[in-house]
């Protein structure tokens, strides 16, 4: 074959890749990703932080129907993230995915709006929350469902991709690259953090003090906005094409494994390496005295797999080595990763009982001031925000002084602590539930006496639970896999904390019928003055001790402290 006559056209493209790049991506695209992530994340944080007060107060719900609605809506959001991943890396792109779940966010949200706007939408309001009969008709029940269904759709097209889609701007393979991916970061998380403190101080106010129907005008507008910046900015986007799902090549190896689970390891097995850097295929031939399971999807039984160029047929029966390694992966991980679905069960339950706790306590604070109820969320935030300030900026440099050398908390000793910080946060939250609770029945009402501000302590060790076992989980996901799998460690670790808001839904349900087969429900009642929530949050404690117990003798084997080479699986 004659190269020469490939060179021109090989070169004309590079050339042309190269002028599109100069054209495209860069700070030019990321201030119109930033500013659609800043209003996106504005409008969901509105929602999630006050979502308890406005079903208890305006749809008149509570006890178990209440936290089941919550639960299963947070674990759907962080649940389709997976499908979301798929679906933009096997057939959308990133940018048509983020589009769409912005819209599909925009509508949810314009929908929870009318449900403030149009009081025929919503039940009629309990002039007294303790002893209410006027639940919300099932077609209103549908309008809300549908509206939280829309909004769960929408984050599983946003959160697998927001920041891949912005790193897409960028040509990590050079120097300069690199240096402005790290500041992309940097400006992505200050954004968050702002829309975060203006959605739960400002936004969750007038929600709570103003209008319900102005609180969720504010982020449907903030999502609108989101959208528009979006579509206005695309002629600056990099915008990747679909290359195939790493979730997909899993499932595939998996049943390539299955359907050749009889072959015997033996000598001279030949495995198929798949497609090279170069596009060639090449097969390896090894000699494994030990076979792994997973290791059979990538053997080549009978010559006829391959076509005449030497790739597979058929991706259901014949799978590369390369995605056998992807798998096992994640299978390395799953142990460390049970280990954090234990630690989002707590966080997840201290948003929503703390909320409710918060209701029915005395919010009074000053002479005149009430404080939301929906601000607590802020305090385990601000504690996150706070330690992670602290530890970087004061106490590695005076370690580092003392001892000569910068040393940090191994990945171990963080998981560890913050499960005991949540043993700690469970066992306050227990015996605070049972004074406030024995106060409000000694003064025969609603709200307990007891003020907001001892909800400080619990809410605290809850920020401390995440910024010491989360943030740690994150970084360990993000160092054991490889590089081009660093999407599929977000998907997991969000994944996780759906699992723990459908664990906590079943649990809950099973508390509940138990308690009320023996006369009275711990959970059951819209007034939590008549329930025994003290013992649920022990429950919870009791789990992270077993958590801890598991972590400290199996888990934490599987946990690396450097960044070792996963090409080793």
């Amino acid at each position: 074959m004659d190269i020469e006559s490939l060179s021109p056209p090989l070169h004309q493209e590079s050339r042309n890749q190269a002028l599109l790049k100069k054209q495209r991506g860069g700070w030019r695209a990321i201030k119109y990703i930033i500013a659609n992530e800043s209003f996106e994340k504005l409008a969901s944080m509105s929602l999630i932080g006050n979502l308890s007060v406005y079903l208890t107060t305006k749809y008149n719900l509570g006890g178990v129907f209440l936290v089941n609605i919550i639960n299963i809506w947070f674990g759907s959001c962080n649940f389709l993230s997976i499908p979301g991943a798929f679906v933009s890396d096997a057939y959308l792109g990133r940018f048509w995915t983020l589009l769409l779940g912005s819209i599909a966010s925009f509508l949810g949200m314009g929908l929870m709006a009318l449900t403030a706007a149009i009081p025929r939408l919503r039940p009629e309001a309990c002039n007294d929350p303790t002893n209410c009969s006027n639940p919300p008709a099932k077609w209103q029940l549908a309008v809300l469902f549908s509206s939280l269904g829309l909004l769960a759709i929408g984050a599983g097209g946003i959160r697998p991709c927001n920041i891949a889609f912005g790193a897409d701007q960028f040509d990590t393979g050079t120097k300069k690259g690199k240096a402005q991916l790290e500041t992309f970061f940097n400006w992505w998380y200050f954004s968050f953090t702002v829309a975060l403190v203006i959605a739960l101080t400002g936004v969750v106010y007038i929600q709570t003090n103003i209008s319900w129907v102005i609180g969720f005008v504010i982020p449907t507008a903030c999502l609108g906005l989101s959208v528009t910046t979006f579509v206005i900015g695309q002629h600056t986007y990099i915008c990747h094409k679909p290359k195939g799902s790493v979730f997909a090549d899993m499932v595939k190896v998996v049943a390539a494994a299955c359907k050749k689970r009889k072959i015997k390891s033996g000598e001279g097995v030949t495995f198929y390496l798949g497609p090279s850097s170069d596009g060639s295929t090449t097969t390896l031939i090894q000699n494994r005295q030990r076979l792994r399971f997973f290791d059979k999807a990538a053997v080549i039984t009978d010559p006829n797999e391959l076509n005449d160029e030497g790739k597979a047929k058929n991706n259901w029966r014949l799978c590369s080595l390369q995605q056998v390694k992807n798998l096992k992966c994640v299978t390395a991980v799953l142990p460390v990763w049970v280990t954090g679905i234990a630690c989002f069960m707590l966080t997840d339950q201290q948003n929503i009982y703390g909320i409710l706790q918060a209701i029915q306590m005395d919010k009074t604070f000053g002479h005149n001031f009430n404080v939301p109820a929906g601000w607590m969320n802020l305090v385990s935030m601000i504690t996150l925000a706070i330690w992670i300030s602290l530890y970087e900026c004061v106490l590695l440099p005076i370690a580092k002084q003392i001892t000569g050398r910068k040393q940090r908390l191994t990945m171990k000793q963080r998981i560890q602590i913050g499960i005991v910080m949540g043993i700690a946060c469970m066992i306050v939250a227990g015996f605070l539930e049972k004074d406030r609770r024995a106060s409000a029945l000694k003064n025969g009402s609603f709200v307990s006496p007891v003020s907001i501000v001892m909800l400080l302590p619990q809410f605290v060790l809850a920020g401390l639970t995440e910024a010491f076992s989360a943030v740690a989980l994150m970084e360990f996901l993000t160092v054991k896999m490889p590089e081009h799998m660093r999407a599929v460690a977000g998907a997991i670790f969000f994944l996780s904390s759906s699992i723990a808001s459908y664990i906590c839904t079943l649990l809950i349900n099973v508390i509940d019928k138990v308690t009320r087969a023996e006369g009275h429900s711990w959970l059951g009642d819209k007034d939590l003055n008549k329930n025994r929530l003290e013992n649920y949050f022990f429950i919870i404690g009791g789990i992270q001790v077993v958590n801890l117990i598991y972590f400290r003798f199996f888990a934490s084997r599987f946990v690396i402290e450097k960044d070792k080479d996963n090409r080793n699986f």
